[in-house]
Order: structure tokens, then C-alpha cells, then sequence
């Protein structure tokens, strides 16, 4: 099996130097083992808590299994002994000195970050790693990663198989991850959940619309969201909110995190089903505005992602707010360029600051301030 470098190799490698434990998280076969093994090689033993006696020798006796893994160790999966967080701080406090001493990896956001907010804040670097970016694809694979996402091991295997690799993912995640974040109830529900997301890509949360169509309370939905957005299934887009004079609306946008599984939950799967389907759009939208939240998460940038919407339906898809400027951003699915476009950049953006047009057509110059790009031509 091919092994395709990753972004995030470059800070892991610059982490190590900085702190005594870095800290990786994502979904399931995203590939954080694999880069691990692969960037570290002998230089860390690995340990993986997904084996039940791995799991059992640290309840039997904690104490001699630190000992044994003292220093320079891959803890795999360590949301599942949580209470390893605690002899990890006491081995890091009695050699600050020593950076690179552990790495530990997690795909679940939950107990993972609750453990390491009390016991290891400040001597732990966090990275999080998602399926591959656009970047990371393979050139010739690139165009059916728009609609059948970005896992490792489908890159791997040119997307053959996918429908029944996704089937056998699901399962895993609903009846092993899901169970161990919290109570669920009744599985089926949360699996029906899921479907109903798939199908409102790049929408506006409606949680009322949700639980009446679900026949669940509103707050079983923001809670069943809050594991899928812990698990790395989905993200939810806030508004921008800076300017208080304008009727907005308030509510998250959502979005998958990876296009395959949305693909697979709403039966496309053909290029000819996406392409002539009613998702095509909204899961253009979707594909790109992830995109750049890889390309942003991946690099360790401090930038903050928006969308801006009015209450009579002025919009803008995405803003990146680095804090000193703001890029602005609208996504088309077409192969045309019309300038209604660019009409809400135009009216949006200050002055100065830089606007994109991202759609599947040609780049063309225009406007001094607004770079009307193919998407492939962004995200490479």
C-alpha cells in the first residue's frame, strides 16, 4: 500500500520539539496511525487501546504499565483509559525537560479533550488530522473526490468498493463509537438522523424541523449533533455576526466533513447520480467550503470560519476572518461565469480586502479585487 504524505507531517515533526505530549485527533481512518508509524518508525513504540489487552494489562496494573511505557510512545485510541491522562502528568511533570515524550491520538474530541483541559494543559500540542485535502489526492482521483470523499484507504483502493467500505464504517461508528460518547436510545433513530442531515448539506439548521420530522425533542438533536461534530462527522458553520445594524440569521450551517459518507447516505453513486442529482450544488458547496477548512486546520492557522446571511437572503458563503483582514468567498457549482456572482462580494466585502469567486469554469480577471478561480486551482 502506497503511504501519501500528509500536511500535518511538518507540525507533528516541529510539535515533538515543543512539547512533552503532542495530541492528535480526528475520525476513524483518517490516517493518524499510519503517519505516525510511518514519519516516526522505530523511534516511538506504538500502543493501540482498541486491543482489549492492552486495555486490561493498564487496569491490572497502571503503575508497572507505565513503567514499561515510560517515554517516547504512540498511545493509540486513549479516550478508552481515560485515566492514563493522570500518569501521563505525573511522568511529564517530573522531566519538563523532555519534549516528544508521548503522543497520544483520539477520534473521539469528548473525553479527550475534557482529560487533556485537566490534566495536561500547557504541556500538550494539539494537531487534528481529517481525511485527505484536495492537496493530498492524487491528481487523477482529485475530480471523484469531490462526491466520494477523501478516507485514506478509498484513495487507496481508486474508490473501489466504496458503497460497501461506508456500510461497514456506519456500522462501526453507530454501534462502537457512538455507544461509548454517550446514551443514545434507540440507534435506529440516530442512523435515521444521520440520513436526514446527509440530505440538508449546506442548509441553514432547522433543529425544529429536525425533531418534528424525527419526532424527537430539540434537545435530543442538539445533542445528537454535538457527537457527530465530536466525532468529526460533521461541522456546523456560525454566522458572522459583525455587523449588529443588519437583520441576520443566527443559526449554524451544516456541513459533512467528508462528501463520500453524504454520497453513500443519499444514494449517489455514480458521477452521473451527482452530477444530475438535486445535491449536486449543495454538495459542491459542501466539498469546497471543507476544503478550506482542511487547508486552514491542517496548517495550524488561526483563522475563524463564517458565513454571513441576511434575513432577506443577501449572502455570502464563506468568510475566513484572520483576525487583521477577512477574505470573502461565494461557490458555484457552474461551468459559466455570470457577474450576478459576484454581487454580493461586491457589496459585502470593504475595500481592499480580497474576494473569491470559486466555480468549476475558467479563471478570468475582472475586478481588481475579486479572483474569479476554478476551485482545483484554490485548493492545490
Amino acid at each position: 500500500m502506497p503511504y501519501y504524505h500528509r500536511i500535518v507531517e511538518k507540525t507533528i515533526t516541529k510539535y515533538l520539539k515543543l512539547f512533552p505530549v503532542v495530541g492528535l485527533t480526528g475520525p476513524r481512518q483518517s490516517g493518524k496511525s499510519t503517519m505516525l508509524k510511518k514519519i516516526l518508525g522505530t523511534k516511538y513504540r506504538y500502543v493501540s487501546f482498541d486491543d482489549f489487552n492492552m486495555v486490561n494489562q493498564f487496569h491490572t496494573d497502571p503503575n508497572q504499565f507505565m513503567e514499561n511505557f515510560s517515554d517516547g510512545v504512540i498511545f493509540d485510541e486513549v479516550q478508552r483509559v481515560p485515566e492514563i491522562f493522570n500518569y501521563i502528568k505525573l511522568l511529564v511533570d517530573n522531566d519538563r525537560k523532555r519534549y516528544g515524550k508521548f503522543i497520544v491520538t483520539g477520534s473521539s474530541q469528548f473525553a479527550f479533550m475534557k482529560k487533556v483541559s485537566e490534566s495536561l494543559a500547557g504541556r500538550i500540542g494539539l494537531v487534528t488530522l481529517l481525511p485527505f485535502q484536495f492537496s493530498e489526492v492524487p491528481a487523477r482521483l482529485r475530480e471523484g473526490s469531490l462526491f466520494q470523499g477523501g478516507y485514506p484507504e478509498l484513495i487507496d483502493r481508486k474508490y473501489n468498493g466504496s458503497f460497501e467500505w461506508y456500510t461497514s464504517y456506519l456500522d462501526t461508528y453507530l454501534t462502537r463509537d457512538v455507544r461509548d460518547l454517550r446514551e443514545i436510545g434507540d440507534i435506529r433513530d440516530f442512523r435515521r438522523f444521520v440520513q436526514i442531515l446527509a440530505a440538508r448539506v449546506s442548509q441553514i439548521m432547522n433543529m425544529s424541523d429536525i425533531s418534528r420530522d424525527l419526532g424527537i425533542s430539540v434537545m435530543t438533536v442538539k445533542k445528537w449533533l454535538s457527537v457527530l461534530e465530536a466525532s468529526y462527522i460533521i461541522m456546523l458553520l456560525p454566522p458572522f455576526h459583525n455587523n449588529l445594524g443588519k437583520r441576520i440569521i443566527k443559526s449554524p450551517k451544516l456541513y459533512f466533513l467528508d462528501t463520500g459518507l453524504v454520497s453513500y447516505l443519499t444514494g449517489i453513486r455514480t458521477k452521473e447520480l451527482y452530477e444530475q442529482g438535486p445535491l449536486q450544488g449543495a454538495l459542491f458547496e459542501n466539498y469546497v467550503i471543507t476544503e478550506i477548512y482542511k487547508k486552514e486546520l491542517h496548517t495550524r492557522s488561526s483563522a475563524d470560519l463564517y458565513y454571513f446571511r441576511e434575513s432577506n437572503g443577501n449572502e455570502i458563503d464563506l468568510i475566513v476572518d484572520r483576525k487583521n483582514e477577512q477574505e470573502y468567498f461565494e461557490i458555484k457549482s457552474s461551468h459559466t461565469f455570470r457577474s450576478e456572482m459576484v454581487r454580493a462580494l461586491s457589496q459585502f466585502k470593504k475595500k481592499g480586502e480580497q474576494g473569491y469567486l470559486l466555480y468549476k469554469g475558467k479563471e478570468l480577471e475582472l475586478y481588481p479585487d475579486i479572483k474569479i478561480l476554478n476551485y482545483k486551482s484554490y485548493l492545490k
